[in-house]
């Protein structure tokens, strides 16, 4: 087919690093240093650095990462200073920042002079990039933990730990950005730390001192019991088992070593292995390679580590990477669209020393994020996007409408991975059906998708697919 043959046309171009692999190296400070802060991934690629804490004030202040220049300016501002809150980036680009803990009003500053004025957040704002503003979105019904962008588009809101005084009680709720609101789930019992999104579309709810895990069903909107584990940090992994490392709590005088691996399909933990060395407040980041860097953490009786370390699912082993330039802990990690991983702020002592400080992690194999072809070859305007059944091209001539089902092909996934890419039509999440080798074409990945309703119709609707948080470039189809 002349269409398949033309995505073959297209260079999807992989930039040169300097950097040695699997080492870390600096790049430009923050402007402000930050502790317990939210660092997303936009659609162009840069990073929003919003809110955290330093010198016992919650920040209102919100930052870019512009990894083109290694340089962080300021942006606008939230509406509240926050720390601990949550960022999900919504399909159609914009950020909701949601919860966290900071002053219990808006005319105060981020100092909490008394206890009382100081608490967990019940509101919400949204960031719009081509803005560079946050502004007020619906009020959250609950006390809101962590957060997860589900298939359908929605955001479901884990109950969050914790209570301050004149609050709601915790409890599940999802936020629709069609009309921005927060609605309740079924009952969440009890609220849990960890909210992880499972390959076939279920969350995974883990972390709670006593008690069993939940998992909720958003088909469905009910919870159900599985088994628990009190551990840091859960990663999922592209086999669809879940990693999570070091349990905080094993007593209060020492860190342990100890990770486990959660089983959907039995809904049963295994030992996973002992990483190389003790860790609490640590970071985990899935790599596009299917390995996991964890890197940093808290020293008992004060200070930081710079030790980092991979973890790699096939051989079931955790071994050494590069140290990080500064100690740290309670940091942020984000996976850039290049490969690398951006690691920002976090505690280098005993608080409040916070640090500013920033540097990039190069794996030992970059790989690029996906890309989407044109026909154009150019990766822009009309996308090389087909009708699954008639095989001719969705432009404007032969637009698709809600309910269509549509096929391309991608760079960039994981093979025999699980984990289901995301794609977005004019910023409304689509079904995905089926993603997977394409046929005659090894290295390139078909992915087939259902066109949602009520897109906007328009002769250029933008397209775009998201994998294990990274971005493609946007290609347009036609909707009617």
């Amino acid at each position: 087919m002349k269409t398949r043959l033309a995505l073959l046309l297209c260079v999807v171009g992989v930039s040169g690093y300097a950097q040695s692999p699997g080492t870390f190296t600096a790049t430009g400070s923050m402007t402000t240093p930050r502790v317990s802060h939210t660092a997303t991934l936009l659609l162009d690629g840069r990073i929003l650095i919003a809110g955290g804490e330093f010198d016992s004030s919650s920040l209102s202040s919100a930052e870019i990462y512009n990894p083109a220049t290694g340089t962080f300016t300021p942006t606008g501002s939230m509406t509240r200073p926050r720390y601990t809150h949550s960022a999900t980036l919504l399909p159609d680009g914009r950020v909701l920042i949601a919860g966290g803990f900071g002053p219990l009003e808006s005319t105060k500053s981020g100092d909490c002079p008394l206890p009382s004025s100081c608490g967990f957040l019940t509101n919400a704002e949204i960031y719009d990039p081509s803005s560079g503003t946050f502004t007020a979105t619906g009020d959250m019904i609950a006390l809101g933990g962590p957060a997860v962008l589900l298939p359908e588009g929605k955001v479901f809101l884990s109950a969050h730990v914790g209570s301050s005084a004149g609050s709601p009680p915790p409890h599940a709720q999802l936020y629709d950005p069609s009309n921005a609101t927060f609605s309740a789930t079924t009952a969440e019992t009890p609220p849990e730390y960890l909210a992880t999104l499972l390959a076939n579309g279920q969350v995974l709810l883990t972390g709670d001192f006593a008690g069993d895990g939940e998992l909720y069903d958003p088909s469905t909107d009910t919870f159900s019991p599985t088994n628990n584990v009190d551990y840091e940090t859960a990663t999922l992994l592209m086999n669809g088992k879940v990693l999570f490392i070091s349990d905080p709590e094993d007593d209060l005088f020492h860190f342990n070593n100890e990770a486990q691996l959660y089983d959907p399909s039995t809904s049963t933990y295994a030992a996973a292995g002992s990483m190389t060395i003790a860790r609490d407040q640590h970071r985990a980041t899935l790599l596009p390679d299917g390995t996991v860097l964890i890197a940093g953490s808290e020293l008992l009786g004060g200070g930081a580590l710079a030790n980092a370390e991979i973890y790699d699912p096939v051989l079931g082993t955790f071994g050494p990477t590069g140290s990080m330039m500064t100690a740290r802990y309670s940091h942020n990690a984000t996976l850039l669209n290049n490969g690398q991983v951006l690691v920002t702020g976090g505690q280098f002592a005993l608080f409040p020393a916070t640090t500013s400080s920033a540097e990039l992690y190069t794996p030992s194999r970059l790989v690029p994020a996906p890309a989407l072809f044109s026909l154009s070859g150019d990766g822009q305007g009309q996308g090389a996007i087909w009708h699954a059944i008639t095989g001719q091209i969705a432009s404007s001539q032969d637009p698709a409408t809600g309910g269509d089902i549509l096929s391309m092909y991608t760079t960039s996934l994981f093979e025999g991975g699980v984990i289901p890419p995301q794609v977005s039509i004019g910023g409304q999440l689509a079904e995905v059906l089926f993603f997977g080798d394409a046929p005659g074409y090894p290295g390139y990945f078909q992915v087939n998708f259902r066109v949602p309703s009520g897109v906007a119709p328009g002769s250029a609707v933008p397209v775009r697919l998201t994998y294990i948080g990274r971005l493609s470039n946007a290609v347009t189809i036609g909707v009617q």
